[in-house]
């Protein structure tokens, strides 16, 4: 049996008086892929922040590699982030002033990585990700589905156990969404990474290999996927038995495709 790596037991957060978590309990196991779904304002994303470290629940307790991560200070915890807990949102929130390569190569250097074998890593990331020939452009200039593959190399750059995407293909078309999530979760397989995907789309959660479905803050669902393979959803135009390949580089002529107006 894979080992846990990260639990959260009995979880409640509240925004003034209105609950956004009601005694959530869940458990993540390494290498896994666990889709978080449910309709807005049911909690995924506060569930999504308060396992990753970002916010403290009220009540309840998150533990990652067996010790509690939620009592710890905010540097401790930010520090987690940079480098075993990698966090990916819808956005990317790549810093617009720095190059590409520096954004990925940025929680590297903030953990006191040489400048040379930070660049050098990121852009071993951006490869695997098929877009390491933008490594020199800023963020503004590159479609969103480039931006978000920087972001997912950003995310992934320090081999983190567990990464946390909320809503990472909310602002991609589908087609830019099916690559980029058949390339996520291909990459989280091949490193042993444990992903939790925060969604409210079928074809998202398709991915995974497990659903905790909320309901008003509180699991009404916790079980296996009828995915036959996670990396692929059933029907998709990318076959999860693929060999492991990049996404196809995309230039200025694909940015309708992967932009079309969302990001």
């Amino acid at each position: 049996m894979t080992a846990t790596v990260l639990t959260g037991t009995d979880l409640e957060r509240a925004y003034g008086k209105t609950p956004a978590l009601r005694g959530v309990s869940c458990a993540v196991r390494a290498g896994e892929i666990v889709a978080i779904t449910g309709p807005s304002g049911s909690g995924k994303s506060t569930l999504l922040l308060c396992l990753a470290g970002v916010l403290v629940p009220d009540a309840g307790t998150v533990t990652y590699d067996g010790r509690r991560i939620d009592t710890l200070p905010e540097g401790e915890r930010s520090r987690l982030r940079r480098t075993e807990l990698g966090v990916l949102f819808q956005f990317g929130q790549l810093v617009p002033e720095l190059p590409v390569a520096e954004n990925v190569a940025l929680p590297l250097l903030l953990s006191g990585a040489r400048r040379k074998a930070a660049l050098a890593t990121a852009t071993e990331w951006l490869d695997r990700f098929g877009v390491a020939d933008l490594a020199a452009r800023y963020p503004g200039e590159l479609s969103g589905g480039q931006r978000q593959r920087a972001a997912v190399a950003r995310a992934l750059v320090t081999d983190p156990r567990v990464l946390f995407a909320d809503e990472p293909t909310g602002a991609l078309d589908s087609l830019a969404g099916e690559q980029l999530l058949t390339q996520l979760t291909r990459v989280a397989r091949e490193n042993g990474t444990a992903v939790l995907i925060v969604t409210h789309e079928a074809q998202v959660a398709a991915y995974a290999q497990r659903e905790i479905a909320l309901w008003d803050g509180s699991v009404v669902d916790d079980g296996l996927t009828d995915a036959p393979t996670a990396g692929a959803r059933p029907g998709s135009r990318l076959v999860a038995g693929d060999e492991p390949q990049p996404v196809a580089t995309f230039d200025e002529s694909d940015a309708p495709l992967t932009d079309q107006g969302k990001g």
